[in-house]
């Protein structure tokens, strides 16, 4: 639609012409570079060993591997990869059976 080397109209006047933002022209960085890809398959093979660990361990032993990464790289790249630790989750809206249930004494007031 937009010709970049138009003899007559620059692309400012074809992007205006066109009712168009100039910076949707550019190129956007690929989602997952190579060295992502490697992270990735390291990743994936120290939750195979360790499917207990989180973002935290799994940061130290890609660093023990020598990658300098951060936490949340790995954790947007476990989220992408859909990994999570094994883990109890919290169980903060179940009562404990224990506890007593008393009776709501405004009900029907």
């Amino acid at each position: 639609m937009i010709e970049r080397d138009h003899p007559q109209l620059s692309i400012r006047k074809q992007c205006e012409l066109l009712d168009v933002n100039r910076n949707r022209l550019a190129s956007r960085a690929p989602k997952r570079t190579a060295e992502d890809l490697e992270l990735m398959r390291q990743i994936d093979a120290i939750h195979t060993e360790h499917p207990f660990l989180g973002s935290r361990k799994i940061v130290l032993e890609l660093r023990d591997l020598g990658h300098g990464v951060g936490r949340g790289r790995v954790r947007r790249l476990m989220k992408l990869m859909g990994i999570e630790a094994m883990a109890p989750k919290p169980y903060t809206s179940e009562p404990s059976p224990e506890n007593p249930v008393y009776p709501y004494l405004l009900r029907g007031v």
